[in-house]
């Protein structure tokens, strides 16, 4: 059986998880798990097609960057896959880990990949640097010393400061800097 996994990071790409349905269906898959999440946060479709397949079966993407975060993650993916008897197939670049070439072929992408997602954050990092150094980039706006009245109020109402972060939707430690800055 193939079991088909689709995947983007974030909610406004649902052309591309049309895109990536239509994919692993055209080519066979009978099942077909999606979810939209980032590939760092944990991925319960990706967990359920990979508890699904069975030996004999074969898991397939449309591109490797929609499987794994890194080379280790990859690594750890096919390694269970292996032990499993079941194949990888990643459409985008023809590759069916069923032969050792295929195996090859995926360790060395699976590099590549990496290497590029580095190379992408490493300018994203300088670019912000730049723009910081030209003072257009201030980061986000503090969310917590934004509601310092809405604290001060509620903690002289005798709430908690983890009730009062619930209350205010942040982070009971944004509570706890708050407040030492008021005192």
């Amino acid at each position: 059986m193939m079991i088909g996994y689709a995947r983007t990071s974030t909610l406004e790409q649902k052309a591309s998880l049309e895109a990536q349905r239509e994919s692993l269906r055209g080519v066979g898959c009978e099942k077909v798990y999606e979810e939209q999440i980032s590939s760092v946060a944990l991925r319960e479709s990706l967990n359920a097609a990979m508890e699904f397949c069975r030996e004999g079966d074969v898991l397939v993407v449309t591109k490797l960057d929609r499987l794994a975060r890194s080379v280790k993650h990859l690594g750890e993916i096919v390694d269970d896959l292996e032990a499993r008897n079941i194949g990888l197939w990643v459409l985008n670049l023809g590759l069916d880990t069923s032969n050792a070439t295929g195996k090859l072929m995926l360790n060395v992408l699976g590099s590549v990949a990496q290497f590029e997602r580095e190379m992408m954050l490493e300018r994203q990092r300088e670019g912000i640097a730049k723009a910081k150094a030209e003072g257009k980039y201030k980061g986000r706006k503090p969310t917590a010393r934004a509601k310092a009245t809405d604290i001060e109020q509620l903690l002289s109402e005798g709430l908690s400061k983890r009730a009062i972060a619930r209350h205010l939707n942040i982070s009971e430690r944004s509570v706890y800097r708050v407040v030492t800055s008021l005192s």
